[in-house]
């Protein structure tokens, strides 16, 4: 698999010249913002971030030791009523055991235009509120009051952590992007390697400068001889004198991140900056290297007292796993029976991450666990069976590419097992993926196997054998233009994968409903499926059809699209030029074998005309052939795509190829009466 164009920065810190910050101060609207109507580089924004800008300061606290405190202001245009959502917003924390941020949220106010002048409304209270994602993060959210079309909203929030940390901050996102300014204030103690990805870049710049910070202390002592005299208290002051570098990030006119069809997500291509801590030097201790590579990252990760530790606890089920071994053979029956196991026995709680929650034995008892707890416990049993299994850090789809080596690049863990024709990668959290079918949101490029003895190897996480959706259709139209006839479709791997969770996810009635209206409103009859449980064999779904609205009647003429609610009637790729892969999970191939019966009394007029297109590198190929016996028309149809990923270098000869197959499969047939 080939990868290309996602620009990615890791550098030291950088000096560009000719930066200046501008001067924005919160409460400071001018009546030119209120007045603007639509964005003057992007006409189709319904709002605009007029400038954001954020500190984090790494400070010494009494208390805490040292703490990073973060403050962003940030003032947003709304232009109609399609950017509403802005002014609802929220700030995610952590709150869990032990660490715990605190945010507060200041300054927020609406502004409008009432009688040509600006009228205020400040946010109340009752407008904030948080609100718990998981058992490590929290949400602080707010909606901003009186909002309308021409508002102005603006705020700032602070979050105070009690570690040394600094998050990530996003030049762009969906809306322009005016103004973008972030500084980072880090002492000498600690070395950051920043990381750039995206397609544009701020401009960055950074100075030294001398600070101090007070440590108070007391003392006490007795004044008399042998314990006999009176207590006394004396407090020092010790002034640390230390150098901070600030570095400047400054982002002018970025425009807004437009989706795009086959992105699996957005964000990994946004332009935005990333700091991992790489080091810390004290005085008068050793140097600390911290996550400098994956292989420091993942030992720091596989040390981690829920995870490591946890793959060495078995006594929990050494007698199932026995008794389930018991009359196997092979691997690959071992794997498949382990695999089968935890999945039937232990439901998947949602909760991602590649550390424990309740614990690998807990959650086996109590059959329901994180993903961590689910797929640790997989990995324990497959070592248990004499095989050689690993877990593998994963960063989902929704929460990006694992770009460099960092702790919190990783969301997800699965299992890996060495086998003498490749690994074989296995998730126990889906209930209808199958050994090397993964669910589509572990799909991510690239994940990392850690080994015992702490190395790690990356792992390619992209499918690249096809996954077959064979589709078999016969059909007579009769005078009137009526269609009736059966359908017969087989879908392999992850095709089958999909097709069993859109099945599962709802009652047989409410699935055919929708199969009928996605499918032109045709009624279903006679509706079977096969293998719906066997999910090793490939899923048949079987059933007749009848359909009124599938046929044009011109002129005395019938005309049809002879792979009627199978067309492929639009073009995903509509943007002139792209930036970003495109990503369609999977490889595949759709084929159709299709019997038309023509009415009596009809001939055929028009028949579309047999084709091929082929792409190059053997990335795809689309072929089409027809041919009439009779009152029966004979159709064979293929669509291939050969890789899950298709660089953005690709993607004219991909948008050309979808043209020419769309423009084939929406052909009509012309029947005439004789």
């Amino acid at each position: 698999m080939k990868i290309t164009r996602l620009f990615v920065f890791i550098f030291l810190l950088l000096s560009v010249s000719n930066i200046t910050a501008q001067e924005f101060k919160l409460g400071k609207v001018t009546i030119a913002e209120l007045q603007q109507k639509v964005h003057p580089k992007d006409s189709s924004a319904s709002a605009a971030i007029l400038y954001k800008r954020g500190k984090a300061r790494i400070d010494y606290d009494q208390n805490d030791g040292f703490i990073t405190v973060m403050d962003v202001e940030t003032r947003i245009k709304i232009y109609n009523k399609e950017g509403y959502d802005w002014a609802n917003q929220e700030v995610w924390y952590y709150y869990g055991t032990g660490f715990k941020e605190k945010v507060s949220i200041s300054d927020a106010v609406t502004y409008n235009l009432a009688g040509g002048k600006i009228e205020s409304t400040k946010l109340k209270s009752d407008g904030i509120f948080d609100e718990v994602i998981n058992k490590y993060r929290s949400k602080k959210k707010m909606t901003m009051p009186n909002v309308k079309e021409g508002s102005v909203i603006e705020f700032k929030y602070t979050i105070k952590s009690p570690d040394v940390l600094i998050r990530d901050w996003d030049f762009q996102t969906s809306i322009p992007v005016n103004y973008s300014e972030f500084r980072t204030f880090v002492p000498e103690y600690f070395v950051f390697t920043p990381a750039q990805k995206g397609y544009v870049f701020p401009k960055v710049t950074s100075e030294k400068s001398s600070k101090s910070f007070i440590i108070n202390s007391k003392e006490r002592y007795n004044t008399g001889n042998f314990g006999g005299g009176a207590t006394k208290t004396e407090f020092y002051q010790d002034k640390i004198d230390y150098m901070e570098t600030q570095t400047i990030y400054l982002a002018e006119n970025f425009p807004a991140m437009k989706d795009e069809a086959y992105v699996n997500n957005i964000d990994n291509y946004t332009s935005s900056v990333g700091h991992e801590l790489s080091m810390t030097k004290f005085p008068n201790k050793p140097i600390k290297q911290l996550s400098t590579d994956w292989n420091s990252v993942v030992k720091t990760i596989y040390d981690y007292e829920d995870f490591g530790p946890e793959l060495n606890k078995t006594g929990y089920f050494e007698e199932d796993v026995k008794k389930l071994l018991a009359g196997t053979n092979t691997p690959e029956e071992k794997i498949w029976v382990i695999f089968n196991h935890v999945k039937s026995n232990v439901k998947w709680n949602t909760y991602n991450g590649y550390s424990c929650d309740s614990g690998v034995k807990k959650a086996y008892k109590e059959k329901t666990g994180n993903i961590a707890d689910i797929n640790l416990m997989l990995t324990a049993m497959l070592r248990y069976a004499g095989l050689t299994a690993n877990p593998v850090l994963v960063s989902t789809r929704s929460n990006g590419i694992a770009l460099f080596p960092n702790r919190t690049a990783f969301n997800y863990v699965i299992a890996a097992v060495e086998t003498p024709n490749g690994y074989v990668l296995l998730d126990a959290s889906e209930k209808f993926s199958t050994p090397n079918v993964l669910p589509i949101r572990v799909l991510n490029w690239y994940g990392r196997l850690i080994r015992k003895d702490g190395t790690s190897e990356e792992i390619n996480l992209m499918p690249e054998k096809t996954s077959g959706d064979n589709v078999f259709l016969t059909y007579s139209i009769d005078a009137e233009g009526k269609v009736t006839g059966k359908t017969r479709r087989q879908c392999l791997d992850y095709n089958a994968m999909v097709t069993r969770s859109n099945i599962n996810s709802l009652k047989e009635e409410e699935y055919l409903d929708k199969l009928e209206n996605n499918n032109g409103k045709i009624e279903i009859s006679e509706y079977s499926k096969t293998n719906e449980k066997d999910i090793l064999l490939p899923i048949i779904e079987t059933y007749s059809f009848t359909g009124n609205n599938l046929c044009e009647l011109i002129g005395g003429k019938i005309y049809v699209s002879p792979m009627l609610f199978f067309t492929n009637d639009k073009n995903p790729f509509k943007q002139e030029v792209r930036e970003y892969p495109v990503d369609f999970s999977y490889p595949f191939a759709d084929k159709y074998n299709i019997t038309i019966q023509i009415p009596e009394g009809f001939a055929v007029e028009t028949l579309p005309a047999p084709a091929a297109v082929n792409m190059e590198d053997n990335l795809g190929y689309f072929k089409f052939n027809i041919a009439a016996s009779g009152n029966t028309l004979q159709l064979v149809i293929s669509h291939q795509i050969n890789e899950a990923i298709v660089s953005a270098d690709k993607y004219g000869m991909l948008k050309e190829y979808y043209k020419n197959m769309i423009a084939k499969e929406t052909e009509k047939i012309v029947l005439k009466k004789i």
